[in-house]
């Protein structure tokens, strides 16, 4: 079900995909840091998901780990609209980020307007099949996280010191072969709309179905790359830039 909340996408808006932030992979926290130091002047952030490798919402330790990437995106928020779209690594985030427009799985796609065009945003987990669609309602439930706070908290963060090495060995930047026929099984004849955003899959390609251009986003976690809204003449009108520390 698409969901209008009257969101417009700026000129000179940042959007940003799949950093996967962790300890062990700080070029989104340096990111984050240059905005906050106002040496990078986004009108607005948009975070499309996935942006910590584990962030969930009833899960303190969770919280602690990523405590100054949090911080910084809660300082930012109060001057510039922070939109974070949930992913399947970070979720049940309202109250985390209490100054940023939160939107969970069951409010995406997102639909916005950017220069007069509608967009849709998401993450990209949607349109799933059966089984990842209740292993993502089984991720999210009150329940199986309270017993996973409880196992936690008794056995020192065994289970998610395990998932963050094995997330940590994961290899997020290959390539998806087939994925163009992939995403048109998936999507065509599924929304209106001028443009589909989405990451998830970090292909970093732009696709022309029927009905609309359809975007995968590359991933922070690859290459450090986020995108700039600004050409209202662009086709695609997402500039494509490289994050690097002190440039």
């Amino acid at each position: 079900m698409l969901m209008s909340h009257d969101l417009e996408i700026k000129e000179g808006a940042f959007i940003v995909a799949d950093a996967h932030y962790s300890h062990k992979r700080p070029d989104f926290l340096d990111f984050l840091k240059d905005i906050y130091a106002k040496k990078l002047l986004p009108t607005q952030l948009i975070l499309m998901g996935d942006i910590f490798d584990a962030l969930f919402g009833e899960i303190p330790y969770t919280q602690i780990v990523n405590q100054e990437a949090i911080g910084l995106i809660n300082e930012i928020s109060k001057r510039v609209e922070v939109i974070y779209i949930e992913g399947n690594h970070d979720f049940n985030l309202k109250n985390v980020f209490p100054d940023a427009k939160v939107f969970p799985i069951s409010a995406q796609p997102l639909t916005c307007t950017a220069h007069g065009k509608k967009v849709l945003l998401c993450h990209g987990d949607i349109e799933s099949d059966f089984g990842y669609r209740v292993y993502t309602s089984l991720i999210r439930n009150p329940l199986v996280l309270y017993i996973l706070r409880i196992i936690d908290s008794l056995t020192n963060h065994a289970i998610l010191k395990r998932l963050d090495t094995y997330l940590s060995k994961k290899n997020d930047c290959k390539e998806f072969l087939g994925f163009e026929s992939f995403i048109s099984k998936r999507l065509d004849s599924k929304f209106s709309c001028d443009y589909f955003i989405e990451g998830h899959f970090h292909q970093n390609k732009t696709i022309r179905l029927k009905d609309f251009i359809y975007i995968n986003l590359s991933a922070f976690a690859c290459n450090q790359r986020y995108f700039i809204v600004e050409s209202k003449n662009s086709l695609q009108f997402l500039q494509e830039k490289n994050f690097s520390k002190g440039n």
